[in-house]
């Protein structure tokens, strides 16, 4: 692994500091939310203008510590840029294989929770039967387990996430894509909210009600067209911003 000087915050672009802090906010976020896993799981950003670089968390620190300047700045090759900082191998493995598949995804979230695990050990997966999982249904795909810090896991996963932007990783959790650091976000949110629908659902052990095929067809086209507006998420990401600030979290250092 090779280190480069990183530059100082005057010298960095206006874009990467922004980058940088919309990704802190995204870990402040999930924290919030419980979607959580101690110091696992990781959500990346690519740095704007910069091809083959991307932002990732300073393995170790809990979401609730992670701020824009804590945020380590790598190339898809593995190599650090700037000061000395541990990333998590898995982590690298994931996001440079989505990367390297989706030039045109600019940010990616991956998470354990208890719902989003449960779940992936299903073989039937997730189910058409929430409007939550309409939403997201004809952008979802799947990914087998793998051994999570290989160069062929790298190259699987990115077949895997090649046409889609939700995948759920069998037997291991959930992982996001989008063109902007709001539309993965919004992403796993409705992802995870119809994983532990269905986990309540299915709990109940009584028989669940199917959505009328011909209906299904049509959510999940419509939204399936929102998702490729550049705005998508962008509503969402501001109400969580101003949570932020009401809370007094400072992530923007």
């Amino acid at each position: 692994m090779t280190v480069t000087n990183l530059p100082t915050r005057p010298e960095m672009s206006e874009a990467e500091w922004e980058t940088r802090c919309d990704l802190a906010a995204l870990y402040r976020v999930l924290h919030h939310l419980r979607m959580t896993d101690l110091i696992y799981t990781h959500m990346t950003a690519r740095v704007p203008g910069e091809e083959n670089t991307f932002l990732i968390n300073h393995y170790g620190e809990l979401f609730d510590e992670i701020t824009a300047s804590s945020l380590i700045k790598m190339d898809m090759d593995g190599n650090v840029i700037g000061s000395d900082g541990r990333f998590n191998d898995a982590g690298f493995t994931i996001h440079s294989g989505v990367y390297r598949a989706r030039p045109d995804t600019m940010a990616v979230a991956h998470t354990h929770t208890r719902a989003g695990i449960a779940i992936s050990m299903t073989r039937q997966g997730l189910l058409p039967m929430s409007q939550d999982a309409t939403v997201i249904y004809g952008d979802l795909g799947y990914h087998d387990y793998g051994h999570p810090a290989s160069e062929v896991e790298c190259e699987a996963l990115g077949r895997s996430c090649r046409d889609v932007n939700c995948v759920i990783l069998r037997n291991h959790g959930l992982l996001t894509l989008g063109q902007s650091i709001p539309a993965a976000f919004l992403r796993m949110y409705i992802l995870e909210h119809a994983c532990v629908a269905q986990v309540d659902a299915v709990a109940q052990n009584t028989e669940l009600v199917e959505i009328d095929a011909e209906v299904l067809a049509d959510v999940t086209e419509r939204f399936r067209r929102e998702g490729e507006e550049p705005d998508f998420g962008q509503l969402e990401w501001q109400a969580m911003l101003r949570m932020l600030e009401r809370n007094g979290i400072d992530y923007r250092c």
